[in-house]
C-alpha cells in the first residue's frame, strides 16, 4: 500500500520517533493538531507499513550489558544452504542487535551486546560451532558518540 506522506504526517513521525509513549493529546499540541484527526494518521501511517512497531529503547549498560561489539565476518560459502544456517544462528541470538550482508571485503557485519569479554567468547564460540566462516574479527567499541533510531524525516 502506498501512502501520501504530508507535512502533518512527518510531524508526528518525528514526535513518535522523539518518544512513542507520549499521549496523543500530546502529539496533536506538538504538532498544532487534535486528537482524532492525529490517531486517524497514525493508524493509516501504521496500515499503510511506515510505522513498524512502537517499542522503548533501553539502557544497555544500565541493565549490566556493559560490551559491543562489531563483528566483521568473511565467508568463502555462499550457497542458499549456508546463508539459511548463518541467518538463523543470527536470529537465534538476542545478543545480535544488528546484522547487515555487505558489499566489498567484509561479507557480514554484526553488533552484539554483550555483559564483557567472556559473553561474547561464549557468542562466538557458539556461533562457529554452528556455521562456518572463513574470517571472523571483533572490533570492541570503546564508547558510544551517537547511536540513534530517529530518520532525518525533514519537512
Amino acid at each position: 500500500m502506498t501512502v501520501r506522506i504530508d507535512g502533518t504526517d512527518r510531524k508526528i513521525l518525528a514526535e513518535l520517533q522523539r518518544d512513542a509513549g507520549q499521549s496523543l493529546d500530546e502529539i496533536a499540541r506538538q504538532v498544532g493538531s487534535s486528537k482524532t484527526p492525529v490517531w486517524n494518521r497514525i493508524r493509516k501511517l501504521k496500515d499503510a507499513g511506515v510505522i513498524k512497531q512502537q517499542t522503548f529503547l533501553l539502557d544497555a549498560e544500565a541493565l549490566g550489558y556493559e560490551a559491543c561489539f562489531f563483528v566483521l565476518i568473511r565467508t568463502s560459502e555462499h550457497e542458499a544452504d549456508w546463508q539459511a544456517k548463518f541467518l538463523k544462528a543470527l536470529q537465534d541470538r538476542a545478543e545480535v542487535q544488528e546484522a547487515h550482508r555487505l558489499a566489498g571485503d567484509i561479507d557480514y557485519i554484526i553488533k552484539v551486546r554483550v555483559q564483557n569479554a567472556r559473553a561474547y567468547d561464549k557468542f562466538y564460540q557458539a556461533l562457529i560451532s554452528e556455521v562456518r566462516v572463513h574470517n571472523v574479527t571483533a572490533l570492541l567499541s570503546m564508547e558510544e558518540i551517537k547511536s540513534t533510531t530517529m530518520l532525518p524525516l525533514g519537512d
